[in-house]
C-alpha cells in the first residue's frame, strides 16, 4: 500500500484540507478486483485528530444552521454522517441497501456497471422542508449519489448540500450530479 498524497492536493475546501485527507488515504491495488486501485480511507477514520479536523471542516463549510439532518450513504458514509451530525448537533438518517430497513421505506433503483442496485430510506425519515446534508466517503461515477439525492427529495427532504471526502474526478460523478453542487475535500 502506498500513500495517495501530493503537494498539489486540491479540493473544494482548499489545499490544506485536501492535503490532510490525501495524507491519510492508502492506495490498495487490485481490490476488489484486478486492475482496480482502491482508495482506503480507514486510516483517516482511525486518526482522531485528522478525522475531527475533517468533520469540523465539513460543518464549517455548510454552516451549523445550513441543515437539519445529515444523510449517510451505506456503508462508509455512515461513519462520516454520524460524526458530522454529532458535531452539528443534528440527527442522522441512513440510506441503506434494499431489505435492511425494518419499517416501510421509499426506494430507488439505479443502474450499476453490471446490473442494478436499490437504496432505501424510511418513509418517515423527513418532515416537510427538512434540510438534508448528504455525505459519503467517495464520489466515483455518481450513480449512488444521484439515486440518494433523488430518494431524499422523494421522501420529503430538501437537499442543501452533498459532501464527499474523496472525489475520483476522472470518473465524472460531479458532472453527472450537475447542476447540484458537490463539495469534495480531496479530488484526484
Amino acid at each position: 500500500m502506498t500513500e495517495t498524497h501530493s503537494t498539489a492536493a486540491r479540493g473544494d475546501s482548499g489545499p490544506e484540507a485536501a492535503r490532510l485527507v490525501a495524507s491519510r488515504v492508502l492506495d490498495v491495488p487490485d481490490f476488489p478486483q484486478p486492475g482496480v486501485l482502491f482508495k482506503d480511507l480507514m486510516p483517516l477514520f482511525a486518526d482522531g485528530k485528522a478525522f475531527r479536523e475533517v468533520v469540523d471542516g465539513i460543518v464549517a463549510y455548510h454552516g451549523r444552521d445550513g441543515f437539519d439532518v445529515v444523510v449517510g450513504i451505506e456503508a462508509r458514509g455512515f461513519v462520516v454522517a454520524a460524526a458530522v451530525a454529532y458535531a452539528a448537533g443534528v440527527g442522522v438518517v441512513p440510506v441503506r441497501k434494499a431489505g435492511k430497513l425494518p419499517r416501510v421505506a421509499h426506494s430507488v433503483s439505479y443502474a450499476l456497471e453490471y446490473g442494478e442496485a436499490t437504496l432505501e430510506v424510511h418513509e418517515d425519515a423527513f418532515t416537510a422542508g427538512h434540510r438534508a446534508l448528504v455525505v459519503d466517503d467517495v464520489l466515483a461515477t455518481g450513480g449512488t449519489a444521484e439515486a440518494t439525492l433523488d430518494l431524499v427529495e422523494r421522501a420529503g427532504g430538501t437537499v442543501t448540500g452533498f459532501t464527499v471526502l474523496l472525489e475520483l474526478g476522472f470518473l465524472g460523478g460531479r458532472e453527472r450530479l450537475a447542476p447540484r453542487p458537490v463539495h469534495a475535500l480531496l479530488t484526484v
